[in-house]
């Protein structure tokens, strides 16, 4: 994978990661959030979405769960007031890549609304619960939750 593929100004930390899931999908698969002050072991994927104003592959690991057959994604960005590049990418574009440990396939993104949101916000906060802290940090701004649902 080029340094193209990776969005400018990635934290060390998140390149690493990239880089030990490239390698070692198993490892990459369950990482330790412990390098960024998580909480150990947890689920992640990659997601290639395009770039929506330079049409480039961008490559993130993201924290996910799946739920049924699809996985499932929350756009907190740490709780800042604008949603993350991902996100907006795959609102202009919602054709995705994805690679789950060692599995590869295409989805198509859609954000969760009402209950179904709801619901998925507290199972992925179980999995991951400062997702309820970004929450509060975002304010004004409704954290979009995204299933990520695999081509057939």
């Amino acid at each position: 994978m080029s340094e193209n593929n990776l969005p400018s100004a990635l934290p060390g930390w998140i390149k690493a990661h990239i880089d030990l899931y490239l390698e070692d999908p198993e490892k990459g698969h369950m990482w330790d959030s412990g390098v960024a002050g998580g909480p150990g072991p947890l689920p992640t994927l990659l997601l290639t979405s395009t770039g929506r104003s330079s049409g480039e592959p961008r490559l993130l690991p993201l924290i996910y769960k799946k739920v049924g057959d699809n996985y499932v994604i929350i756009a907190s960005k740490g709780g800042a007031p604008t949603h993350p590049a991902w996100y907006l990418n795959l609102v202009a574009n919602p054709g995705c890549a994805l690679q789950v440990g060692p599995d590869k396939m295409q989805a198509t993104a859609r954000t969760a609304e009402g209950d179904e949101r709801a619901d998925l916000w507290k199972q992925l906060a179980e999995v991951y619960p400062p997702y309820n802290d970004y929450k509060t940090a975002a304010g004004d701004r409704e954290i979009p939750v995204v299933v990520l649902e695999p081509s057939a």
